[in-house]
């Protein structure tokens, strides 16, 4: 019986020691799962991991160990391998270990969009900010047609930068170049603001690069651009330069205290009930929310279009609040005199009018604004949406004048506002004591009508004029000719051809003579073929052509199309970066490292891609970084 027992293999010390093995592994890869799952939900929603006390016992652990024994508690087979059942050397749960889930997370994300952009052309979009830390984080997107003919911009770092000097940018992106295996030479597009170290002509990061691939076109920031108009128009005109002033000082009166912000949304939701009651507004989901004056900022894009429209919803809110700090007892004296001077300055057809004047005039350029930011939006269509911008400004000016002054009287009336007499003379104002200067003899319908309303319309054409000059470009005239609306009737084969001789990295002189020939047939399939009818902007059509396989008969013109494509419009992408920053590092994880807050942002702004990425992947990353304790 003892021979027959050690004949038994089941019973081999080797057996028994290969079922443990099998056993810690699956063990091994149970825990790791469970921990790349609890990161997953703190990376995607931006939370921070550790506590303040992650001793056994604590009630305050920190989120991720919160997640963890959470999902112990509802799975049995998770439980037990997790915390107390783990082994303590091997209980992956410590900060190294989280880091190194979060690295290969990151890794595994920027190779996902790495392989989507493959060896195609690309233009990149940089900006630098300051994070909480006060750390200079330059910021990098890639713009890009992937192989579904799509246009795709894709976060892949941020990069601390020491100084903002040219030299130093260019520095971190040649870094970051490295990194990702990157070629500068299939660089086709930069997209930077108006700061001078990176559009400068001779020395700034714009020029650095064109030194180095001459096709890397600039295109300065349309939405910037844009912002850049409205503020100008505000600080040229005094007028209106004045009534913003008087604008921000309302929402800093109203809204400087938690009291006065109180009573502002009391007032206003006691206002909301009665227009109910009288029927002058309707009720529904997501309608008559609690909200609040918007203050307005230079580099915050609409933000003075919002201020204006919540102050309309709210100015009989806003005049009572303003009417009771100026009789209210308790308030300073200079206070009392501000809050009158205010609510004076507020009831009066001069600021109306300006009121309604800016808030149309922005109304038509936020429409552009929203628009500039979709990060499919491609360069031809955004010009377009320039022109349709200014042709509206044109039309208000040239037919808007009745209806405008009528809205204008309208809210008067319905604000105890006394309206003024067009056919009076304007009295001009003069620091007291002091006559005006040879005051000029006008009509208050000259006045309001040619002095601001055509004086600010004319303005804002002049500015957007002066900055969206670059549409006069013959790059931008020559990409125009691929926009397929109408029935491709933009189409001009001459110019499409000088389109291409702007790219001679892409087209030899081989394949400018196909190229003549390839656009011949192009054209007349296009124009024949249904299915290409109706298509609205060059995103429609780079999908189409991929779609019926198009793209492999015409490559030379798909080229072209992807060219166009990949020019940057705007840099929302890259703000809406700074906007996750914040998020991901705020003012209670302000000492995180430079690369766990990069690999962290990679994570929260890319979710989309990283919800692709599986676990096993993963995990693979996660086992070849270093040598584990616990092998797979």
């Amino acid at each position: 019986m003892d021979c027959e027992a050690l004949m038994n293999q089941d019973a081999h010390i080797q057996s028994i020691l290969h079922k443990q093995s099998k056993q810690m592994r699956n063990d091994y890869r149970i825990r790791l799962n469970a921990s790349i799952d609890c990161i997953r939900v703190l990376l995607r929603q931006g939370n921070s991991f550790r506590g303040h006390d992650e001793t056994e016992g604590s009630l305050n652990p920190g989120n991720f160990l919160i997640q963890l024994e959470f999902l112990g508690a509802h799975n049995k087979e998770i439980n037990d391998v997790i915390l107390k059942n783990a082994p303590k050397n091997c209980k992956l749960t410590s900060p190294d270990i989280q880091k190194d889930i979060v690295s290969a997370c990151a890794t595994e994300t920027i190779n996902v969009i790495i392989r989507d952009l493959g060896d195609s052309l690309f233009s990149i979009l940089v900006d630098e900010s300051r994070d909480v830390s006060t750390k200079e984080q330059m910021s990098v997107v890639l713009r890009y047609v992937d192989s579904s003919g799509h246009v795709n911009e894709r976060f892949i770092g941020i990069e601390h930068v020491t100084s903002t000097t040219t030299l130093s940018l260019k520095a971190a992106i040649d870094k970051m170049f490295s990194r990702y295996n990157l070629s500068i030479s299939k660089l086709r597009g930069q997209g930077y603001d108006g700061a001078s170290n990176m559009q400068g002509k001779f020395n700034g990061l714009k020029a650095l690069i064109l030194n180095e691939n001459p096709c890397a076109f600039y295109i300065h920031c349309f939405a910037h651009q844009l912002q850049l108009a409205l503020i100008a128009v505000a600080k040229k005109n005094l007028l209106i330069s004045n009534f913003f002033r008087i604008v921000g000082d309302v929402v800093n009166v109203v809204g400087s205290s938690c009291k006065r912000s109180d009573l502002l949304k009391e007032k206003h939701s006691d206002f909301i009930v009665e227009a109910l009651d009288r029927g002058e507004i309707s009720s529904g989901r997501g309608l008559n929310q609690e909200t609040t004056l918007q203050r307005a900022g230079d580099t915050r894009w609409g933000s003075h279009y919002n201020s204006l429209i919540s102050l309309i919803s709210m100015f009989s809110v806003v005049s009572d609040v303003l009417e009771m700090i100026s009789d209210d007892d308790s308030s300073s004296p200079d206070q009392k005199i501000e809050a009158y001077n205010l609510l004076e300055s507020i009831l009066s057809f001069d600021f109306v009018f300006n009121l309604h004047l800016m808030k149309q005039v922005l109304g038509i350029s936020n429409e552009l604004s929203a628009s500039l930011q979709k990060k499919d939006q491609d360069i031809v269509n955004a010009m377009d949406l320039v022109q349709v911008c200014k042709q509206r400004l044109q039309n208000m000016r040239d037919n808007g004048w009745d209806s405008f002054l009528e809205k204008v009287h309208h809210f008067c009336q319905n604000h105890y506002i006394d309206c003024l007499k067009m056919d009076d003379m304007f009295t001009r104002w003069a620091p007291r004591g002091r006559p005006h200067r040879n005051p000029p003899e006008v009509t208050n319908l000259h006045h309001y009508r040619v002095d601001l309303f055509y004086g600010v319309i004319d303005m804002q054409l002049q500015e957007l004029n002066d900055r969206f000059s670059v549409a006069s470009t013959e790059l931008l005239l020559c990409i125009a000719c691929l926009c397929p609306q109408n029935s491709f009737l933009a189409f001009d084969k001459q110019k499409l051809l000088k389109l291409a001789e702007f790219y001679p990295q892409d087209f030899s002189r081989f394949d400018l003579l196909i190229l003549d020939d390839q656009l011949e047939t192009y054209i007349c399939d296009m124009r024949s073929n249904k299915a290409f009818q109706g298509l609205k902007g060059l995103g429609d059509l780079s999908e189409k052509l991929v779609m019926s396989k198009k793209s492999m008969v015409y490559p030379l013109v798909f080229k072209l199309l992807t060219l166009a494509l990949i020019l940057p419009v705007a840099t929302a992408t890259v703000e809406r970066v700074f906007s996750a920053m914040r998020i991901v590092k705020d003012k209670l994880r302000n000492r995180m490292s430079d690369d766990w807050m990069n690999d962290s942002l990679i994570v929260y702004v890319e979710k989309e891609i990283f919800l692709t990425v599986d676990n096993d992947a993963i995990i693979q990353r996660f086992q070849n970084m270093k040598t584990r304790k616990e092998q797979l």
